[in-house]
């Protein structure tokens, strides 16, 4: 790999396969599809297609939280898509999600089914298809919209920016993992001075913006993302942390950080969810023993 003191961008970039890192083998400059795949197709009208990283878990969380309400037709299927694999290069998906990124969602209760993609998108779906998570009073609910599309903007410097750059990179960039390292700090900040005076995010109850952050931001002060705790002194943000225990104690956010989950305790994974009683019969750590 070149030299990051003395590489010259080229004038034209040319792609060179392979790049390095833990990703290389599906990275690629172009969209679609790489081979022919449908998808699965549950019993019920929501189709998930998905994998427990924080933007998918966003979904799985809300999709319990509803079911916890009494919303039966939040009722789902999550199917597992691989994305080290390549699943999100099937034509099924990409006919969901031209992006080719995780989560995809289907809804099939209706004449037509419609496609839902971009976890921001499939929140505020939700939210306002079953009247959930999302106030209605015009001052509250845009107030939660401004924290959720904080997250989709802010996300990705810690994600495909800090994330990258600290725990898979094939080489480590002191310049980059500084830049991104001070983003991300700089975002806690964020949350930790509005957390200070706000028990949840935004209209005084907990709605689809703390769903949102959640995954990304209060699973790096609880240790679930990169093991980076220590390196960003995450035991700064101390109302942050006190936010990331509340919203991780309720019961169905526990159920939908398991879903699609493939890493971390079999007890913990729940590979794909048809019914609510997967919790109790489905769990990695049963099935590992079942014959």
């Amino acid at each position: 790999m070149t030299d990051s003191n003395t590489y010259v961008p080229p004038k034209v970039w040319t792609w060179s396969q392979p790049n390095g890192g833990a990703f290389a083998s599906i990275n690629r400059p172009t969209a679609g599809p790489t081979h022919d795949k449908k998808l699965p197709v549950g019993r019920h009208p929501l189709q998930l297609y998905s994998l427990g990283t924080p933007n998918g878990v966003k979904v799985t969380i809300l999709l319990e939280e509803l079911l916890a309400l009494g919303h039966a037709g939040a009722e789902y299927d999550a199917w597992l898509i691989d994305i080290r694999k390549g699943d999100q290069f099937g034509s099924g998906f990409v006919d969901i999600n031209p992006n080719s990124k995780i989560p995809a969602l289907l809804d099939r209760s209706g004449p037509e089914p419609i496609r839902v993609f971009e976890s921001g998108s499939i929140l505020l779906y939700l939210s306002e298809k079953f009247g959930s998570f999302l106030p209605k009073n015009l001052a509250d609910r845009t107030e939660t919209l401004n924290w959720l599309f904080w997250q989709m903007g802010s996300a990705p410097y810690l994600g495909g920016g800090f994330g990258h750059f600290y725990a898979y990179a094939p080489t480590r960039i002191e310049y980059a993992i500084d830049r991104f390292t001070m983003e991300v700090k700089r975002e806690l900040d964020v949350l930790d001075r509005h957390l200070a005076d706000h028990e949840y995010l935004a209209a005084g109850e907990f709605t689809i913006a703390d769903i949102a952050v959640f995954p990304w931001y209060g699973g790096l002060v609880k240790g679930w993302l990169y093991s980076a705790g220590e390196f960003l002194s995450v035991n700064e943000y101390k109302h942050v942390q006190r936010w990331a225990d509340l919203i991780s104690n309720r019961p169905a956010v526990k159920r939908g950080r398991m879903v699609n989950r493939t890493s971390g305790e079999p007890s913990e994974q729940l590979h794909e969810r048809h019914d609510a009683s997967d919790f109790d019969t489905k769990t990695q750590d049963k099935l590992k023993g079942a014959t």
